[in-house]
This record gives structure tokens, C-alpha cells and sequence, in this order.
């Protein structure tokens, strides 16, 4: 693999991608964001490009298909190309171990755990059910965060902005 960093300071882009020249396996190429935040940093992982992957593993399964001895000679390239797929979730522990190294976490910030009453305009500390100024109830305007990434979402969003994931 090949990386290189584009920006620098508040936005980076780190890309991702197999060398030009590789001797096993498809092409693959996945870009990764990291920005700075009011709250901290926000991490986007891009799609990633796997159409080199498929072509490679479709050559290796034809070859197969014809001689099933032609699998001794694609070794390299189908270890490598499983290993491609798996590029999205290593690119994700990474994150997350660096983050645990320096005592980061999917924690709330002190401002998105403060809540805003819809009637009073009175910010709330977390975990109160009711207004602590008026006494409204305070249930449907605390943010929920996504169990897969962590990203704070609202609680009418059926699938999280950040992943893309759902059923959080």
C-alpha cells in the first residue's frame, strides 16, 4: 500500500491506496477524512474502490473453473485481495486504538449534554427528564449517538449520517 496526506492544520485527507506496480492482487483505493471539530474530531472513512479487487478474484475463479491447480499459482493474489477487503475495518481499529492511546472516546462533549428546553430556552444538564426551569418534559430533544460510530444523531433519522448504518 501507498499513502499520502493532502491538507494540513484543521482538514486532513489521508488516501489509501495499492501501489501502481503491485505483483499480487487488484487495485484498491479508499480515502480517509479527519477534521477538527468545536467537539473534537469528526473521522470519515470514504467508499473504497474495489473494482480492481473483483476483477482480480474473478480471474483467479475463472482459472480455477479451467484448472484447479491454478490456484497454487494465484495464492499471492487472492491473500492479497482478501486482505483489500478487509481495508475498511483495519483503517477503523486503527482509529479507534489511537483514540483509547489518547484517552479519547465516543463521549459527549460538556455542550451537546447540556439540553435546550423547547419552551423555555433553558439549557438543561443530561439525563433530566424535565425542564429544570418550567418542568417540560425533555425526552425528545436528547440526541442519541450511533452504537456503530459513535456520530450524534437525531432520533427521527432512520440511518446514521456518518456510517450509514441503522437500528441504532
Amino acid at each position: 500500500m501507498q499513502v499520502q496526506q493532502v491538507g494540513d492544520g484543521e482538514k486532513i485527507v489521508v488516501q489509501i491506496a495499492t501501489r501502481s506496480q503491485i505483483s499480487s492482487g487488484g487495485q484498491t483505493a479508499i480515502g480517509v477524512s479527519l477534521q477538527k471539530v468545536e467537539d473534537g474530531v469528526m473521522v470519515q472513512i470514504g467508499k473504497q474502490a474495489w473494482l480492481g479487487i473483483a476483477a482480480s478474484l474473478g480471474f483467479t475463479a475463472i482459472a480455477a473453473l479451467r484448472n484447479p491447480l491454478s490456484l497454487l499459482n494465484r495464492i499471492d493474489d487472492l491473500a492479497q485481495d482478501i486482505e483489500s477487503l478487509s481495508l475498511n475495518e483495519e483503517i477503523w481499529g486503527v482509529v479507534e486504538k489511537t483514540a483509547q492511546h489518547l484517552g479519547a472516546g465516543f463521549e459527549l462533549s460538556e455542550r451537546l449534554k447540556r439540553y435546550v428546553c423547547n419552551y423555555c430556552d433553558t439549557p438543561n444538564p443530561g439525563g433530566e427528564s424535565s425542564c429544570i426551569a418550567c418542568g417540560a418534559p425533555l425526552g425528545a430533544i436528547q440526541p442519541k449517538t450511533c452504537r456503530f460510530c459513535g456520530y450524534v444523531v437525531n432520533r427521527d433519522e432512520k440511518y446514521c449520517p456518518n456510517c450509514g448504518k441503522g437500528n441504532y
